[in-house]
């Protein structure tokens, strides 16, 4: 049996789900560019007999691309009548999950074996070879065998059906609320950044702690070489070195090259953080949204982004309102299935928000999609919008997306196939446009997923932050940035140390000795872009990541994280933050395109599979 969008149990029909991914313009109308995309569906016995045939090593000779037109195949396991069970049996739901974690740890003690393991080292370098260019399941020529030993790792049909939305399985029914909390909320519109800031401080109390400090790694005041701290400073002098890179509105792209800062932000969801994430040492008046819907305005407009990407976002009309006064526009995509619909008092799915400043940017278009995992629809959603400048006319494409949780290598498996999914999309909005990829990965950096994304040539993507603290790291007149990240205050964050979900012999790459590109990369990302306590102990790792196109950007400046003393010893979400990641904040420049690489990009649907 499968299991129910809503989680109920029993032997009960299912209606077929379908979903679409959709491509929506300006003016508000909608393209439809895919109209079947299972979600807990089976597979029918055509589509489920191939895929079993690939998986015994038969020679399949008619693939199709992947996501193409009407290709819904669902995996059903090594063996046709997986050991399927009618979930009715299970007095309570607690039963139901507990037969489902033994599954998931027998399947993944598999995987340990010593004959799985060097399976997936030999695809992994396959695909590192490769480029990881080609989606999987195609093959060249009759060479299946790649295709052949990913999908030895994908699980039981019913387990993964359970996976991809873990955390919403429950018996319970979804309590469909919309975005209303907010309504009431009134606002002035014209106010300054100065004004907004001292607006959310009073309507949260003054008597509350201010924000945690942080300073960007260069220094923001080019004219007279100091390095300010002070919000309002920073925010009017970083102004003036934005706006005089040249605006002046022309048909012809400009030879002067355009930088925009980009904030990347899981900002926490309020009904998640108030009822679901254990953070024990949070005060409770801390994760009221009272006070939190102020920080988390105050975090975003201080920082005075041109592009904001966002994730576990279920109050979107709140900041669809409050940002408007500061020129922003957004779009918003929800889970399909989000666990926020099953508590009571929410206020409407979570889901993934893109902000751009429409006095320097506009929207082409933008594309919303629900990642797939071996062609099963997941619970994680990406928006990709296309771009472009005021001034130079220049069209780029900016990413967001939040991949699946929980520790545990089928769980790093699946983000790793969400990401390839994810790629793919991206590769076919783009169309050669310069990339912004950004989101909260749930994934450390000797993930799997990590060197996926380095590692696929068409998009020729670097991380953000690794590039540009490598390049401090180098510099011989700069005082060691990188030991003034990873050891602020005297205090090292290991990712291996503290709640750490890996070890640096995980599967995630071929060294010999020699370090790949992932692992040069990771080794100058941040310590921890989030650091919080939960019931079952302290967390503190690299997760969330902004990636850029390197040889069509540049990235110039990036805000840093404040030290664990600054944080402080109860961690966050807290009074001086309010989620449980830190934002990253990158300035970002796009170099001038010639003639020729602009004639190249064009507006039109992306013939690439979505």
């Amino acid at each position: 049996m499968d299991l129910l969008p809503v989680g109920r149990f029993g032997p009960k029909a299912l209606t077929e789900k379908l979903g679409t991914i959709t491509r929506m313009l300006p003016d508000g109308s909608v393209g439809f560019l895919r109209g079947t995309c299972r979600k807990d569906s089976s597979a029918n016995d055509d589509d489920a007999d191939d895929v079993l045939a690939i998986a015994h090593g038969h020679r399949h000779r008619h693939h199709h691309h992947h996501h193409a037109e009407g290709d819904d195949r669902v995996p059903r396991g090594a063996e046709d009548g997986e050991d399927e069970i009618d979930l009715s049996r299970f007095a309570s739901e607690k039963e139901a999950r507990a037969y489902f974690k033994r599954k998931l740890a027998i399947f993944e003690a598999s995987m340990m074996t010593p004959v799985a393991a060097n399976r997936r080292l030999a695809v992994r370098k396959l695909e590192l070879e490769g480029g990881f260019g080609e989606p999987y399941g195609s093959s060249v020529g009759d060479s299946v065998g790649p295709m052949i030993d990913e999908l030895d790792c994908i699980p039981p049909r019913q387990l993964l059906m359970y996976l991809v939305r873990m955390g919403s399985f429950t018996s319970a029914p979804q309590i469909k609320n919309v975005d209303y909390q907010d309504d009431k909320l009134e606002i002035t519109d014209g106010m300054s950044v100065p004004d907004l800031v001292d607006y959310c401080r009073i309507a949260r109390g003054d008597e509350r702690p201010q924000l945690v400090k942080r300073k960007f790694l260069k220094p923001i005041d080019r004219l007279n070489g100091s390095d300010l701290t002070d919000g309002f400073k920073m925010l009017q002098l970083d102004s003036i070195s934005k706006t005089s890179l040249s605006f002046a509105a022309c048909s012809e792209p400009s030879a002067t090259a355009t930088q925009l800062r980009i904030f990347q932000w899981n900002m926490l969801s309020q009904t998640l953080g108030m009822h679901n994430d254990g953070f024990v040492r949070c005060p409770l008046e801390a994760l009221t949204w009272e006070c939190r819907r102020y920080q988390v305005i105050e975090e975003i407009v201080q920082n005075d982004p041109d592009i904001i990407c966002l994730q576990e976002v279920d109050h979107f009309k709140f900041l669809q309102k409050i940002l408007s006064t500061q020129n922003y526009e957004g779009v918003f995509f929800p889970k399909p299935d989000s666990p926020c619909l099953y508590i009571n008092g929410n206020n409407g799915p979570d889901g993934c928000a893109v902000f751009y400043k429409k006095d320097r940017l506009e929207m082409v278009n933008h594309f919303t999609r629900v990642l797939e995992v071996w062609r099963v629809q997941s619970n994680q959603v990406a928006i990709a919008a296309v771009l472009r400048t005021l001034d130079t006319q220049q069209e780029f494409c900016v990413t967001t997306t939040h991949l699946k949780a929980r520790k545990g290598a089928l769980l790093s498996k699946l983000r790793n196939e969400q990401g390839k999914d994810l790629l793919y999309f991206i590769d076919g909005v783009a169309e050669n446009r310069p990339v912004i990829l950004c989101g909260d990965f749930n994934a450390e950096p000797i993930e799997p997923i990590y060197s996926t994304v380095l590692n696929y040539k068409p998009l020729g993507l670097a991380s953000a932050y690794s590039d540009l603290l490598a390049e401090e790291s180098q510099d011989e007149n700069n005082q060691n940035a990188l030991n003034t990240v990873v050891e602020r205050s005297g205090e090292r964050c290991s990712r291996s140390s503290i709640g750490s979900a890996h070890s640096a012999t995980d599967d995630c790459g071929l060294s010999n000795g020699v370090r790949t590109k992932a692992e040069q990369s990771a080794a100058y990302e941040p310590p921890y872009t989030t650091w919080k306590i939960r019931e079952e102990g302290e967390v503190c790792h690299t997760i969330d990541y902004v990636f850029y196109s390197k040889d069509k950007l540049t990235v110039k400046n990036c805000l840093m994280f404040p030290s664990g003393e600054e944080i402080g010893v109860d961690r966050t979400p807290s009074f001086q933050y309010p989620s449980d990641h830190f934002s990253l904040v990158c300035d970002i420049e796009l170099k001038p395109a010639s003639d020729a690489s602009q004639s190249d990009v064009c507006s039109t649907i992306p013939n690439h599979q979505l």
